[in-house]
């Protein structure tokens, strides 16, 4: 599934396109993706400008003129496409996982008046349907079901061990599941947490509340998890953000293809770790595969 570095990655590869931009028509080529669309969705966004795009989590936020906010969510096979008037569209992010571009998968266009220059179709293409869109309306988006419970940000310095003592005080869960819980941490997921926990030095399978100190405070494991989560976020991100800058001058794929990782996906290979004699292990935690270098994570 796309985690928050990869929705961040799409939105900046939109924002030049859509920022600024009026729809002129959108075309819903189905009722539902996941969840139905919400009522009049085509008519609703047919006229208005986007006046920016943000994020929330794993979450692309597009904010229109009347007040009204789109919230989309990529699913496990999600993307946006731009199209101009050439005979193929760029991707914003080219991934781990292979996104898709058979138009038989396209389920909404939105046709696009940018400020300048010729005009453009946004297209959301989702192979598995899991993703899906719904409205905010003005002043409701932070109470939105689906915003309103979302745990902090990890792209800021409010994300420190303080916070993660506090979070994670007497809780049996396992780090990893803790760390994916988005009540506690938003934007998280499969990919960063396991890259943290190997940085951190930490295994994914011991209990949250350990790493936190008998009066409930910070110990250092929590300051280096901490610093861990911000920088593979920050790394990931700037991944994208670096290639972005080439954008009109290159492919248009974007760098979070670019990031290697350390022990993502990587079974039975040598930790990356100098001095570690190790190799990357694979288990199964709640469905999902964790990747750790047993020597370096404890």
């Amino acid at each position: 599934m796309p985690e928050l570095p990869e929705v961040e990655t799409v939105r900046r590869g939109l924002a030049p396109v859509m920022e600024g931009a009026r729809i002129l028509s959108v075309e819903q080529r189905r009722p539902d993706l996941r969840f139905p669309f919400p009522a009049d969705f085509a008519g609703r966004l047919t006229g208005r400008r986007v006046d920016g795009l943000s994020r929330r989590a794993k979450y692309l936020l597009a904010h229109l003129d009347d007040g009204l906010t789109l919230i989309s969510h990529l699913g496990m096979s999600g993307s946006w496409r731009i199209e101009t008037d050439g005979p193929d569209g760029d991707s914003p992010g080219r991934f781990h996982h292979a996104r898709s571009k058979n138009a038989a998968h396209d389920h909404v266009v939105f046709h696009l008046a940018p400020k300048t220059g010729a005009n453009a179709r946004i297209v959301f293409n989702d192979p598995r349907r899991f993703g899906f869109m719904a409205f905010a309306e003005e002043g409701e988006l932070a109470a939105h079901p689906l915003i309103g419970k979302l745990g902090a940000e990890p792209t800021g310095n409010r994300l420190d061990g303080a916070l993660l003592a506090t979070l994670f005080h007497n809780r049996r869960a396992p780090l990893k599941a803790a760390l994916l819980d988005q009540r506690l941490i938003a934007g998280l997921g499969n990919i960063y947490v396991c890259e943290a926990l190997w940085r951190a030095g930490l295994a994914p399978d011991r209990a949250a509340g350990s790493i936190v100190n008998k009066h409930g405070g910070a110990t250092a494991a929590c300051d280096r998890l901490a610093a861990a989560v911000r920088a593979v976020i920050a790394d990931a991100i700037e991944a994208g953000g670096s290639s972005l800058r080439d954008y009109v001058h290159a492919d248009g794929a974007l760098g979070y293809f670019q990031h290697r990782f350390a022990v993502y996906d990587r079974e039975g290979e040598p930790c990356v770790q100098p001095d570690c004699d190790s190799v990357v292990l694979r288990t199964v935690q709640s469905g999902r595969s964790t990747f750790y270098c047993p020597a370096c994570q404890r």
